[in-house]
């Protein structure tokens, strides 16, 4: 018997509960370790001596446009992966390895479209983004060098979600670990002792996915992996690609709708708060990020689960995966709620010891997260609808929270509360949000009260077959 025959099995027998630990806590690390990789630019371009604040400031402009960048890369990396998931539970394993291959290609294209519209226009854009002319230069130094390894970037992602979907979580923890590990101790060599400044930092990031994409890269042209790239390793199957990218779609639009919700916090900051509210809000976004990560790492664990068993038909199962996902995803928020409200300097703290900049991101920081305890369950609930290739209610979910109530409040709020109804407009947001997620859970779980395991999935309006 060959590999390719003893797929990870596992996920349609093994304990809901032993199999999210196998699974989402190598999830979890990668995903943090993923938040690290980005936090340790922030925490080493804050302290470069005298222009460090502007240059954080201009870190923040560069956010939507990286965000962008990754929207691209989530549309081919995360639809590909959840594909591949459940092919396996259905033993398609030929049409699996297309998969593979269609990413490595839908990848490269994406990446290369992405420089190509990008560069002429690049000052343009990051003025649009919120830029000034203290902090124009530094955004350009930064994104001038993450556009020239945009493809490696898109390719190492890709490929490491594909990892993970093919049964190796520990693999792809790994290289997320390496790659952030070896940035934190280039960052510095490159940033003070080659002077580089903050182009130092955006040189360490690509070189570090560089090594990490060309490990995955030797991984899968192994034969004897259950996935592996096929002779044809370019040849564009559309019509996976079309089912690929429609799952990826979601979110791909939640990524992109956090680019465009950006770019408008960027400018609503700069107008009410000038380009140290715009550095704060950085800062913040970096602290957050990191919980965030590890609600996404969660999500990790549970998306090959929940894929494969609905694959399989196996409906009890996949209702398991998704409650205990989202009480593990509920507890981490609870700490990211405390920690906001009682340590919200020493967080702070780590990116500058600017006395201004660190009151702006204190009071910013607190102002932000009163709900965030909900956030978790709210995201689960998001990436659930991902998970089974529910697309269009994926989609509204990831698009709700951020441009039909979000944007309308970072609009409104400021108008009675200055520059803290920026902040304030989070939690409104995030309240709403959850309603609508409530909604659409209640009645997906009432039709899979319907379904008996083995049962065709029609009923629940997937978009797999």
């Amino acid at each position: 018997m060959t590999k390719a025959h003893s797929a990870p099995t596992e996920l349609g027998s093994e304990g809901i509960g032993k199999l999210l630990k196998k699974y989402a806590v190598p999830g979890i690390i990668a995903m943090t370790a993923s938040s690290l990789y980005n936090m340790v630019d922030s925490m080493f371009i804050g302290h470069i001596p005298e222009t460090g604040s502007l240059a954080l400031s201009g870190l923040a402009v560069c956010f939507p446009l990286m965000n962008l960048s990754t929207a691209l890369g989530t549309l081919v990396g995360v639809g590909g992966s959840t594909l591949v998931s459940v092919l396996l539970g259905q033993k398609n394993y030929e049409a699996s390895n297309k998969v593979l291959a269609n990413v490595v290609t839908l990848n490269c294209i994406t990446g290369l479209l992405f420089i190509l519209l990008c560069f002429p226009f690049l000052d343009r854009i990051l003025y649009f983004f919120g830029a000034s002319g203290n902090t124009i230069g530094f955004a350009r130094d930064y994104m001038i060098i993450i556009l020239l390894g945009n493809v490696f970037s898109h390719l190492y992602f890709g490929l490491n979600s594909m990892i993970r979907s093919a049964g190796n979580p520990r693999l792809a923890m790994g290289l997320t670990l390496f790659t952030v590990i070896s940035n934190t101790i280039l960052d510095p060599v490159f940033i003070f002792v080659f002077k580089m400044g903050i182009r130092g930092a955006a040189l360490a990031t690509i070189l570090c996915q560089v090594l990490a994409l060309s490990y995955s890269l030797r991984y899968f042209t192994r034969k004897e992996n259950l996935l592996h790239l096929p002779n044809k390793v370019f040849a564009l199957d559309w019509r996976i690609a079309k089912d690929s990218l429609s799952i990826g779609l979601g979110p791909f639009l939640m990524n992109a709708a956090s680019c465009i919700v950006t770019m408008f916090i960027n400018q609503q900051l700069l107008k009410y708060g000038g380009d140290l509210a715009l550095g704060a809000y950085g800062i913040v976004n970096r602290i957050n990020f990191l919980f965030i990560m590890v609600i996404m790492g969660f999500n990790q664990g549970m998306q090959p689960i929940a894929g494969y068993n609905f694959g399989a038909r196996l409906y009890s199962r996949v209702k398991r995966v998704y409650g205990l996902t989202a009480l593990w995803a509920t507890g981490i928020c609870m700490l990211w709620f405390l920690a906001s409200e009682l340590f919200p300097d020493l967080m702070v703290g780590i990116f500058t010891s600017d006395p201004q900049l660190k009151d702006i991101a204190d009071r910013g920081i607190r102002a932000m997260n009163p709900l965030v305890p909900l956030v978790g369950w709210q995201m689960v609930s998001s990436n659930f609808f991902q998970s089974l290739g529910m697309v269009r209610k994926s989609i509204f979910l990831s698009l709700s929270r951020q441009l039909l109530f979000l944007v309308p409040m970072i609009y409104i709020l400021p108008s009675f509360l200055d520059i803290r109804g920026v902040f304030f407009a989070f939690p409104c947001s995030d309240a709403l949000a959850c309603i609508t997620t409530l909604i659409l859970i209640h009645n997906l779980f009432r039709k899979f009260s319907k379904l008996r395991d083995g049962a065709e999935p029609d009923l629940l309006g997937s978009n797999i077959r």
